[in-house]
């Protein structure tokens, strides 16, 4: 095959940037949240703040990839920006946890929310016990549900595409009509008025080893600390808006479709977590949310919406919105293998494309490393670790941007970023404030997530160059 089909339309790339961005967080990341900061007004601007951020990336962003409307996307960005050595590092990070560990964490996701329907899916179902390893019946069908949707997506970018449609647009209606049926039934119930007669007042809940509760007024710096941790909650639920630029070299009017769907796709979502939320808040008292079972606020939610139906109904709409999200994350990150398979920086017949057009050898390998991390039972960690390199990846990608501004001004533009360089500024000091205060607040976990992007630049340096090859392919147009 000698090249991409651009056969993604604007709607297409929308319900990607949407779809790849809702998955199961935002029924479940308010209940840290709400411990973290006590008080529902500094959490639902911890939700705001989230949403701003990730649209002010996303108009980043916007400018670049009409600049490189090529397969890749942000791997692309950094190495034109930077070089080939930053930009293997982000792809060694983005292969080896970010993207494949993420796809394992949103399979078992899956998996769990399946098991209320089919219980022999349990993980607590063990089919194997190696001692060292135990593999249950919720990992295999982990697993089962990453090969399903490679093998789909590997025939064609039109199957994964529809499928991606299908079920963002479903769960995008059904996250709407709990939104509309939560504020219905709690019109008059004087949650939403109880809940905020604290105001602005923030206090930590801690429990400790003994189940005891800690309550710590918070202020100043300590405020701050705390309000920044919460924000891993809204920024993780918020993620994986980037996934639209990694296949860009198959949407339609990419110059136009790509930051119009980054916009309008983070646009969207922010304003359905915002409702989901306030939804949250005149359905349950802030000390529900706080100890809701396993975290789970919106089973909680539809609880009190439908009975003890509830349960069962936001099973089912994790369970398509956990599935759709995998599509879209495997459907566009073997696309970035692919960008680095032509710069001789990975496998190389990864850079090759199949008879329908799509870098299959590249997907299989994705759902190989993913499904052994599905069998780990470390892929949680693995995402906590490197939450703070994926936030440092966005700083030096969008400061990528102010350096090719100074480095190629003359460069094609289609777009350029709105409120440049005020807003790339922004974004950029918010996100490296964020860092700063998980580097002090959770050292253990950022100290990890450097040490596997530090231990990518090892690997470049000892890298069998024979294997993968040194001459830059031009990319197949």
């Amino acid at each position: 095959m000698t090249g991409f089909k651009r056969s993604l339309t604007l709607l297409d790339a929308v319900m990607l940037v949407a779809g790849s961005m809702i998955g199961s967080g935002i029924f479940i990341v308010s209940a840290d949240m709400m411990r973290q900061l006590g008080s529902p007004a500094w959490m639902l601007t911890a939700w705001v703040v989230a949403g701003v951020m990730t649209i002010l990336a996303a108009l980043s962003y916007g400018e670049l990839a009409a600049m490189m409307p090529k397969a890749g996307g942000q791997y692309v960005y950094i190495q034109r920006a930077f070089g080939k050595l930053p930009a293997f590092m982000y792809g060694w990070t983005f292969f080896t946890v970010i993207q494949t560990g993420l796809i394992a964490a949103v399979a078992v996701a899956f998996a769990k929310y399946t098991a209320v329907f089919v219980p022999v899916l349990s993980h607590e179902n063990i089919l194997l016990d190696l001692g060292f390893l135990k593999i249950s019946a919720a990992q295999l069908f982990a697993i089962a549900s990453i090969v399903l949707l490679t093998a789909f997506n590997a025939r064609g970018v039109r199957n994964g595409k529809l499928l991606q449609t299908t079920f963002t647009l479903a769960k995008i209606i059904a996250l709407l009509g709990l939104v509309v049926l939560g504020l219905w039934v709690a019109s008059g119930s004087g949650v939403w008025a109880r809940n905020f007669s604290m105001g602005w007042d923030a206090v930590r809940m801690s429990v400790g080893a003994d189940g005891g509760e800690t309550l710590t007024p918070l202020f100043g710096t300590a405020l701050l600390s705390a309000f920044g941790v919460a924000l891993v909650g809204s920024l993780f639920s918020s993620d994986a808006w980037n996934n639209v630029t990694f296949i860009a070299g198959e949407v339609d009017r990419p110059q136009r479709n790509i930051p119009l769907s980054l916009l309008l796709g983070t646009g969207l979502v922010t304003v359905l977590y915002l409702l989901a939320n306030i939804a949250y808040l005149s359905l349950l008292p802030n000390t529900d949310i706080q100890h809701a079972v396993s975290d789970r606020v919106g089973a909680a939610a539809a609880q009190v919406i439908f009975g003890n139906k509830g349960a069962l109904i936001m099973a089912g709409l994790i369970m398509v919105s956990t599935f759709g999200c995998n599509n879209g994350i495997i459907l566009s990150g073997a696309r970035l293998y692919y960008a680095m398979a032509k710069d001789g920086l990975f496998f190389k017949r990864a850079s090759t494309l199949n008879k329908a057009a799509v870098p299959g050898f590249a997907l299989w390998v994705q759902c190989i490393w993913a499904s052994l991390l599905c069998l780990s039972g470390r892929y949680g960690d693995l995402l906590e670790y490197t939450m703070f390199a994926s936030l440092l990846f966005y700083i030096v990608t969008i400061a990528g941007l102010f350096r090719l501004r100074h480095k190629e001004p003359d460069a094609e533009r289609p777009y350029r970023t709105l409120g440049y360089p005020l807003l790339p500024a922004l974004y950029i000091a918010g996100a490296a404030a964020f860092c700063l205060n998980l580097l002090w607040s959770k050292p253990l976990y950022t100290g990890l997530g450097l040490g596997i992007v530090a231990l990518g630049a090892v690997v470049y340096a000892i890298r069998p160059r024979s294997a993968l090859g040194e001459n830059h392919a031009k990319e197949e147009e």
